[in-house]
């Protein structure tokens, strides 16, 4: 993650989104406006590997500018999120098929410099807690981000406000997680990003 990057290589933003287009044109469109914004910034992808849904219109669109993408995907998920067995390299960019699902989101975390959550189902909310989890131990200290496409994820929002009312989540925690309201805001909240104040700064490289 952040802290075993080499300084030269290219910024990578890891997005969690889902592998279906959802029922609204908005949110293949907010895809691909979010893959035109990775390349305005010069960032590369590392998403799930999908060529369906969100997945491939956030992909597709930045390799079709000439943007950098990397899509990790376990061999049970390649017949479900994948149109074929081996995507083109011209329209999807690079492709690693993994074991499992650990794998995936391992080679994710390692090789991704922020983070940023589209509409999804299950696994991008398993995605996005995890990473956030990861974030609070003391993992990584990446950014997180939501893009919360009308609304999508004011329920989640809702949910963290709830947690720390009730006292599961620290006030300072809550932070973790950023809430970007329009792909443009997506950049903003990376480039001002400061760890939060709540992480647990454990010490993981001991273990």
């Amino acid at each position: 993650m952040s802290d075993n990057k080499a300084d030269d290589k290219q910024f990578a933003v890891c997005v969690f989104c889902g592998s279906s287009p959802g029922t609204e044109s908005q949110f293949i469109e907010t895809a691909k406006s979010l893959g035109a914004e990775l390349y305005k910034n010069d960032w590369s992808l590392v998403y799930g590997g999908g060529t369906v849904g969100l997945m491939g219109a956030v992909a597709s669109s930045l390799v079709a500018l000439g943007g950098n993408v990397h899509g990790i995907i376990p061999k049970a998920l390649v017949s479900k999120e994948q149109t074929g067995t081996v995507p083109s390299v011209e329209e999807f960019g690079k492709t690693t098929v993994v074991r499992d699902m650990h794998s995936r989101k391992a080679m994710m975390g390692k090789e991704a410099n922020a983070f940023v959550a589209l509409p999804g189902g299950f696994g991008t909310m398993e995605e996005l807690f995890e990473i956030t989890t990861w974030n609070q131990v003391g993992i990584h200290d990446c950014p997180i981000v939501v893009l919360n496409l009308n609304g999508f994820y004011d329920g989640l929002l809702g949910w963290i406000r709830m947690a720390v009312e009730k006292g599961f989540i620290s006030e300072n925690a809550s932070t973790i997680i950023s809430e970007a309201k329009a792909v443009e805001e997506v950049a903003e909240r990376i480039k001002s990003y400061k760890p939060a104040a709540g992480r647990f700064n454990l010490d993981w490289k001991s273990q």
